[in-house]
């Protein structure tokens, strides 16, 4: 369950967003497979059914063994056949190993699946990855209206934002990131970042220190805030 706690200085820090106007990268685990991994960890047991076999390729994929994945994929998709599961899971490992052309593809054969959010959100990541940041808020935006309450794919669509230049853009989805999921520093971040493109360097300093950020996150936050601020410029500059 999410906590509804939000720390003091993430409450101040959205408390001085609010004030102003209105202008505007892996797998889910499912229930099954959470529990068939849990027993399979208590117990050492094979991979003998669909859900603990997928749950050991989430495992895989949770620590880095992405080719490792593929290979498991390929063997689980000959005995149990495919799946939006599986699609996914072998897109975002295609994604993690340099192969953005079939993960692309394989991202877009969930437009017609329940993980259509998933599959949009991946090829906005594709996207951000090769530097394309408005095709990026583009899926990313239209993963966030299939899956309103995705904090990620919030998150992603403010970074997407605010790599565009576009800095008031990325503050409602990063705020509504922020309340949803208020512990997890991968949306802290990005917060931080907002904060200081939007001049607020004191909350922005505040909230890293909280966080207790190491100072190589700090260093590339405060990278990506020039970056943001440069994007922003040169946005002006083609009006």
């Amino acid at each position: 369950m999410i906590r509804s706690f939000v720390p003091t200085l993430l409450c101040a820090a959205l408390a001085a967003c609010a004030t102003k106007q209105e202008n505007g990268y892996g797998v889910g685990i499912q229930a099954e497979r959470q529990a068939a991994l849990d027993q399979a960890q208590q117990k050492d047991a094979a991979p003998d059914t669909p859900g603990m076999y997928l749950a050991l390729i989430d495992r895989m994929q949770a620590q880095g063994l992405w080719f490792a994945s593929l290979a498991h994929i390929d063997a689980y998709e000959q005995q149990y056949g495919e799946s939006p599961d599986t699609i996914l899971l072998r897109a975002d490992a295609l994604r993690q190993t340099g192969q953005p052309g079939a993960s692309a593809a394989a991202y877009a054969r969930l437009a017609d699946t329940p993980l259509a959010a998933r599959g949009l959100r991946g090829l906005g990541l594709l996207a951000g990855e090769a530097g394309d940041f408005a095709g990026a808020a583009q899926r990313f935006e239209a993963a966030s209206k299939r899956a309103p309450t995705d904090a990620l794919m919030l998150s992603d669509l403010g970074y997407a934002r605010l790599r565009m230049g576009d800095v008031t853009g990325a503050r409602v989805p990063l705020m509504k990131a922020a309340e949803l999921a208020p512990n997890n520093p991968k949306i802290l971040s990005n917060v931080a970042l907002y904060l200081l493109a939007s001049g607020q360097a004191a909350n922005a300093q505040g909230l890293m220190t909280q966080q207790k950020f190491s100072a190589d996150v700090q260093q590339s936050i405060r990278a990506d805030a020039k970056r943001v601020g440069d994007a922003a410029r040169a946005s002006v500059a083609s009006r």
